[in-house]
């Protein structure tokens, strides 16, 4: 049984929560977010936590990627009050669609000193019974607050932020770096390539100096273990959505557009500052993963994979990373090949170069539902010539069987159930892709990438199947251009 009924943002909704003078429950999410998919089976499909929901709430659901504007809202409220925000966002409002409370995912239960989402409404009813006003004082003070910070932020952001601030924000990065695992702060940990970025410019514009050369090598320290890492497909190109680890080994399975076409472009900046083939070499990967995966038949780019999936075409639950995980069995089963002029097999150096264990490589603590036991999240150990050098084998036999053991193994996943595709086209994600992919035809003179570019530009430019989902015009197609 699914909570019910959950209305879309709009009116009949806000009719009825000031009718009945119900609270409303509103949850923001999207279609491959992992969180919101748990939090749907452990809550929203909980026959007791459904009646809760109708009895003492009016519950909205909002995609965000649909209603950026609400998200963007509420986000702003989730932040401020919590320190940080992310999805499933959970907000309580009144009646007036002012905020009161909020938080991300909510458990089911109450897990030692953290109350359940069960929990969680029953308080709130009951306090809205007994102290409704007192309420909608609080929530009317925190949009005013809310008004005043945009305020603030709005006259401060005028005009071009000057080298001081530049420099501000470099010597913020700078505390927060992580020298030994790369990135910054610590775990979950995003690719953020618009800081890389940032940090790139920043050592074009002080290039020589020693704060331009520390900019530059913090990125390049998070390029190569971000490469390196489980956010990493190595088996399906492309980069998961973040690292539940600071050493960037276990990922949210989930792969974005928008990481991708950005990520891209901070790896071609790389290879056109340092001339590392390596550089060039992710960033054809990613534009091949979204080559591949992520692009509609009339050259648009989807909005992204999920991160869980059916184990088996039999199994009646899906798991995160299903699609991309591996048991030491499955692979020494599929690489059983010897290797030249020795007894071990390719399974054997593939497994020693990429940190596969006969237990799983993923500890318990990083996954907290079990969804990975066993399991291993393929990560580079070491470099090639290192692996060459266990197996006394040459660099290039090395190269070459690692090749065809991926090859191989990319064979044998696509008879996997695949993950759910979010095929949405997002216009602003959409452009980030195509100037990705103009920008990898300018550097690495690939003529495919030009033509990519190109046609999912004309289809924006030509495009009769245009629809606008926010705002007050609205032309209904099979397929919608998302602004």
């Amino acid at each position: 049984m699914l909570w019910s009924p959950r209305y879309p943002w709009g009116e009949e909704a806000f009719e009825k929560s000031r009718k009945e003078n119900k609270p409303i429950f509103l949850s923001v999410g999207y279609s491959t977010c992992h969180w919101c998919h748990v939090m749907e089976r452990e809550s929203f499909e909980n026959e007791d936590i459904a009646k809760i929901l109708s009895e003492h709430f009016v519950s909205i659901k909002v995609d965000r990627e649909e209603r950026p504007d609400v998200d963007k809202v509420y986000m702003t409220f989730i932040q401020a009050s919590q320190g940080g925000g992310g999805w499933p966002m959970s907000v309580f409002l009144t009646p007036e669609l002012e905020p009161f409370l909020g938080g991300t995912y909510f458990p089911p239960e109450d897990h030692f000193n953290r109350p359940g989402f069960p929990t969680i409404l029953r308080s709130i009813a009951k306090q809205w019974e007994k102290d409704e006003q007192g309420i909608r004082q609080k929530s009317a003070k925190v949009m005013a607050a809310l008004q005043q910070m945009v305020e603030v932020a709005s006259d401060e952001g005028e005009g071009p932020p000057g080298l001081n601030c530049v420099q501000k924000a470099y010597q913020a990065l700078k505390a927060r770096e992580d020298k030994q695992y790369g990135g910054f702060g610590s775990a979950p940990k995003f690719p953020q390539p618009v800081i890389l970025g940032f940090l790139l410019k920043f050592y074009a514009r002080y290039i020589g100096s020693e704060m331009g050369q520390s900019a530059l090598d913090m990125v390049l320290v998070c390029l190569r273990a971000m490469n390196n890492g489980g956010i990493h497909d190595h088996i399906g190109q492309g980069f998961h959505r973040y690292s539940t680890d600071e050493l960037w080994h276990v990922p949210h399975f989930e792969k974005m557009l928008y990481d991708q076409a950005q990520l891209a472009c901070v790896y071609l900046d790389a290879y056109q500052i340092t001339h590392e083939e390596i550089f060039a070499s992710v960033a054809r990967d990613i534009l091949l993963y979204v080559s591949r995966d992520l692009t509609d038949e009339e050259g648009g780019f989807y909005a992204a994979e999920d991160a869980d999936s059916f184990p088996l075409a039999s199994s009646e639950q899906k798991k995160e990373g299903a699609f991309c995980v591996w048991t030491e069995g499955e692979i020494s089963s599929l690489l059983s090949s010897p290797l030249p002029s020795s007894s071990l097999t390719v399974a054997d150096l593939f497994c020693h170069h990429y940190g596969v264990k006969s237990g799983g490589n993923v500890p318990s603590h990083k996954d907290p539902h079990g969804e990975l036991s066993g399991q291993n999240v393929l990560i580079v150990r070491g470099s090639v010539e290192e692996t060459a050098n266990h197996f006394q084998l040459s660099v290039p036999v090395t190269v070459e069987l690692l090749s065809k053991a991926r090859d191989q193994l990319a064979q044998a996943r696509r008879d996997r159930p695949k993950p759910l595709r979010d095929n949405k086209l997002v216009t602003s994600w959409n452009g980030l892709a195509i100037s990705a992919f103009a920008r990898g035809y300018q550097v690495l003179d690939e003529q495919d990438y030009l033509e990519r570019a190109l046609k999912a530009l004309i289809l924006y430019e030509t495009s009769s199947t245009f629809r606008c989902l926010v705002g007050s015009v609205e032309v209904p197609t099979e397929r919608a251009l998302v602004c």
